[in-house]
């Protein structure tokens, strides 16, 4: 923090500006109200700096946790949201005690970007009441809140609110891409509120708020209401553990040198959820926008995520009366446009070209995060993302037949090696033999005819699970059922634990059919044919 401080603080300064109409307009939209959302970014925000696991890492409330929280506010109101966000708080905590947060990255990209296209088409929809000036009806979909608000307006038509909305997510796009390191936000906002105010425009204000945060009370906390709330925490802190990560990866992807410590940031932001509902603040994440304003505008150290947190809780104190004339419509035209930003078009378009299976998996999961659950649209588009990635890894499992090579028989004349290769064949088997693939390769092998002997080179086998150990011993057995003896060779050390387990090489292991080279198997293989008369010995 002593590197660059005046740097770290005029980025506090710049971070805090950019966060405090986030900050009221997702309060609000939670539905606990502006002053929880302030409480948020000052407790959360200063509490995840101070212990999380990126030094440029900004917390405090988001869209994504606004999505969640709306259900859970309307099943069972603000004490309700303040226990979730305690129970989350423990969860992440003993995840990061768990070192699960390596684990996160595992996610993929697909995944993530389908999360981002649905999280900011609700949060666009969450601001159509508002954006409208009518009263928002109670819902657990957006869309069907969203509808109403749209048939009231159009029965009763009024046009400052659109009017006001419109023009400050226009000002927003355009300023930020003209200048970008203003705080066309704020400055859209505050111009709202002045003029809003020397006119008297019929617009709905925020209301008033408290000049300061309240004492810390567990006083919300209902222990028999702990168990209903348990599967609400478990979806709020794997959102919570997902976003923050998220957003600390980009914050390393923007920082060169940097890497933050997963773990640490999980058991940060454990701690800020477990302390922020305290001071009446809803749960909150790493915030992938200001953290992203907080690196671009010079950050270097905790100073000054800590700075913008200190900086709103001063605004709290001092300002909190002016803070409660500002439009609701100017908030609502600040999210608008924070939705539109959110999407990276170059992102998206680069998935679709991508292969098809990319794509269905990003509009799956923007589908289920709009019309389902953004925790249950992330498994969904696992679960997809992960049989798409099975379905490619059984393609890579392969049987090919090969020819016999002379060098694998010098001292044979033509003639003879003509006679072995009538009688012997082998086959490489390549790529992961498990069980998307056992299927096929059972009866690709089985088919296997007019030969006396099947020699399986497994070099190139990369795994080999019980289902593809299974499959192989059902091969062997087809084949050997048929009169034909299969030799194997090249087991790779690593696999030999499935075939042992499953039985597949005890077998063959005692007759002598396992070889560490296919030079070996095949010469084992040709003395067994002449043993028998089926190949004669050479002359001479």
């Amino acid at each position: 923090m002593r590197r660059r401080p005046r740097q770290d603080l005029l980025a506090g300064l710049t971070v805090a500006i950019v966060a405090l109409p986030l900050a009221l307009g997702f309060g609000i939209s939670s539905g606990m109200g502006a002053a929880s959302g302030l409480a948020t970014a000052v407790v959360a925000g200063s509490m995840a700096a101070l212990f999380g696991g990126s030094p440029v890492q900004v917390s405090g409330t988001s869209g994504a946790m606004t999505v969640v929280l709306i259900p859970i506010m309307n099943a069972h109101g603000p004490a309700g949201v303040l226990t979730v966000g305690v129970l989350a708080g423990v969860l992440l905590l003993a995840l990061a005690l768990a070192r699960v947060g390596r684990y996160m990255a595992l996610i993929p990209a697909p995944v993530v970007a389908g999360f981002t296209v649905g999280i900011a088409c609700v949060i666009g929809l969450q601001q159509v009441p508002h954006a409208l000036g009518v009263e928002a009806r109670v819902s657990d979909k957006v869309a069907v809140v969203a509808w109403h608000a749209i048939t009231d307006f159009l029965a009763r038509p009024h046009w400052w609110a659109m009017s006001v909305t419109l023009g400050v997510a226009a000002a927003l796009l355009v300023g930020a891409s003209l200048r970008p390191r203003l705080p066309f936000s704020l400055l859209a906002v505050v111009a709202t509120t002045v003029v809003a105010e020397t006119a008297a425009l019929p617009l709905a204000r925020i209301g008033d708020l408290p000049a300061g945060l309240p004492s810390p009370s567990l006083g919300f906390l209902d222990p028999a209401m702990v168990p209903a709330l348990f599967a609400p925490a478990i979806a709020v802190a794997a959102l919570a553990a997902l976003e923050s990560l998220l957003s600390a990866t980009v914050a390393d992807s923007m920082t060169r040198g940097r890497r933050h410590d997963p773990d640490r940031e999980l058991f940060g932001q454990g701690l800020a959820n477990l302390v922020t509902p305290l001071f009446g603040g809803m749960p909150g994440t790493g915030a992938i926008v200001r953290t992203a304003v907080n690196v671009r505008s010079g950050a270097g150290s905790r100073l000054a995520s800590l700075s913008h947190a200190g900086i709103l809780a001063a605004i709290v104190y001092a300002a909190a009366g002016l803070v409660s004339r500002i439009p609701l419509a100017a908030l609502a035209g600040v999210l608008l446009a924070t939705s539109i930003r959110m999407v990276e078009a170059d992102a998206v378009r680069a998935m679709f070209r991508s292969t098809r299976g990319d794509a269905l998996v990003l509009v799956l999961t923007a589908v289920a995060t709009l019309i389902l659950d953004t925790v249950l649209a992330i498994i969904l588009g696992l679960v997809v993302a992960g049989a798409l990635a099975v379905r490619v890894m059984a393609r890579n499992a392969r049987l090919e037949p090969e020819p016999l090579r002379h060098d694998l028989q010098p001292h044979h004349t033509e003639d003879e090696h003509a006679l072995l290769a009538e009688h012997i064949v082998t086959y490489r088997l390549a790529g992961p033999l498990f069980f998307a693939a056992a299927n096929r390769f059972l009866v690709q092998l089985s088919e296997v005819s007019d030969v006396s002997v099947v020699v399986l080179r497994m070099s190139r086998v990369t795994t080999i699970d019980a289902s593809g150990a299974k499959a192989l011993g059902n091969a062997i057995e087809r084949l050997e059922g048929r009169g034909i003896m299969v030799y194997v060779s090249g087991i790779p050390e690593r696999h030999h634990q499935p075939l042992e387990a499953l039985g597949v090489l005890a077998r063959l292991d005692e007759a002598g059919q396992v070889f560490a080279t296919t030079t070996e198997a095949i010469a084992a293989a040709r003395d067994r044919l002449r043993d028998t008369g089926v190949v004669p010995w050479p002359a001479g």
